[in-house]
């Protein structure tokens, strides 16, 4: 199935020259690359070519109100004979300001409330210019993918409302409804919120919140504030909980699960344009039960950025984390270098320590990556990542891709 919506992208292309003479601008990206990989499911390796098409049509009408938008790719396997697959990740129209109010999006298309997100086959109308106040509704089929293509079947679909306060320069708000049904009924029936407010030119407090109907259970809440006393220094400080949340028709719903919940407090500070510095706190807490402390842990991390020349920056990371499933000591070291303008190289290190209980000891964990990109024109570019992981389960793990890209 969504190798058959890919090929109507393709197909598509050359319906744009019957546009009006004034037509269209027609953008988007070719994006060709070759993966190799361990495959994480029968351990054997794996390559593939895969291609990527992005594009956008613009002004297709005479006012510059209908526009079309795609995003899909084709894999093809090289060495395992897993034959051809593809994806259709969005292709919808979208006519804006119809009456100077209504927005029409028809099509497949990714859905964000704050009650909840989807992908559907469906549409999404939003009234907007109605006072200080605009509202959303959404419905269709629910798309979602399995290992080898669509796994969507017929019964599956998902409807939402939403109302969002619009017109306001420093505060942003939202209410929203999320409904989800399967073969079975009723899988989620969920309401959420998000805030966000600035202070002072000078001061960003934000929350959002996610509600289970069902189970009358609160599965996501977030409270923070950021505070910028000076262009060079941010102060951070979140609260975050979460509770596992399955679908009400899935046999996982009737497990026990504990609730998750953590506490953050960052310091990021730009020293100058060659050196800037960041650290911070994080307490976990698991729910019942533990590595020695009741189910809690304790990370800390800093970080430092270098610059010593205009075309090379440093960055430095060291994290210590110890408490529930282990204790862990841990670094990156990422270096990025342009020795002409059209030419980046990078490389990096990861290194972690890790014990996850007293009877395995300690192990080591390490990644390797280096990598390059050169733009040939301001259009056209290619990219190469190669990567190895060794580590408890694999001595060798190399993974990597070859990108080529062309903006139209």
């Amino acid at each position: 199935m969504a190798l058959k919506w890919f090929l109507c992208i393709v197909a598509f292309l050359p319906l744009l020259a019957a546009l009006p003479a004034r037509a269209a601008e027609v953008h988007g990206r070719s994006s060709t690359q070759l993966l190799w990989f361990n495959n994480f499911f029968n351990q054997r390796k794996q390559a593939e070519f895969a291609q990527y098409l992005n594009l956008s049509v613009l002004n297709v009408d005479r006012e510059g109100k209908l526009s079309f938008q795609g995003y899909g790719r084709v894999t093809q396997d090289v060495r395992n004979s897993e034959g051809l697959n593809g994806r259709l990740y969005y292709l919808y129209g979208d006519y804006r300001g119809l009456y100077d109010k209504v927005d029409i999006r028809l099509g497949r298309q990714w859905i964000n409330y704050a009650a909840g997100t989807a992908l559907i086959d469906g549409g999404q109308i939003e009234l907007r210019k109605v006072g200080p106040v605009g509202f959303s509704i959404m419905g269709g089929r629910n798309v979602f993918f399995d290992l080898y293509g669509e796994g969507t079947r017929k019964e599956d679909f998902v409807f939402g409302t939403a109302a969002y306060l619009t017109g306001f320069k420093n505060t942003d708000a939202e209410v929203s409804y999320f409904l989800k049904l399967d073969k079975s009924g009723m899988a989620r029936n969920q309401v959420g919120g998000v805030f966000k407010q600035y202070l002072f030119n000078a001061v960003k407090v934000y929350a959002n919140t996610r509600y289970d109907i069902v189970s009358e259970t609160f599965m996501e809440m977030l409270a923070g504030v950021k505070v910028f006393p000076t262009s060079k220094l941010v102060l951070t400080g979140e609260w975050y909980q979460s509770y596992p949340i399955f679908d009400a028709t899935s046999i996982y719903s009737v497990f026990a699960v504990d609730r998750y919940q953590e506490g953050v407090f960052r310091v990021d500070y730009t020293v100058n344009d060659m050196i800037s510095i960041h650290g911070g706190y994080n307490r976990q807490d698991y729910g019942e039960g533990g590595f020695g402390n009741d189910g809690t842990a304790d990370v800390v991390e800093v970080g430092l950025g270098l610059r010593p020349l205009s075309n090379l920056m440093l960055n430095l990371t060291y994290n210590h984390r110890n408490g529930y499933g282990g204790k862990l000591d841990g670094g990156i070291a990422e270096v990025t270098y342009n020795p002409i303008k059209a030419l980046e190289l990078a490389a990096g290190l990861h290194f972690d320590v890790y014990e996850r209980d007293r009877s395995t000891g300690e192990e080591t964990a390490r990644r390797y990556w280096g990598g390059a990109k050169y733009k040939f024109t301001d259009k056209m570019s290619a990219s190469v990542r190669v990567e190895d992981n060794v580590n408890v389960r694999f001595s060798n793990d190399w993974q990597g891709r070859a990108v080529f890209n062309y903006d139209f």
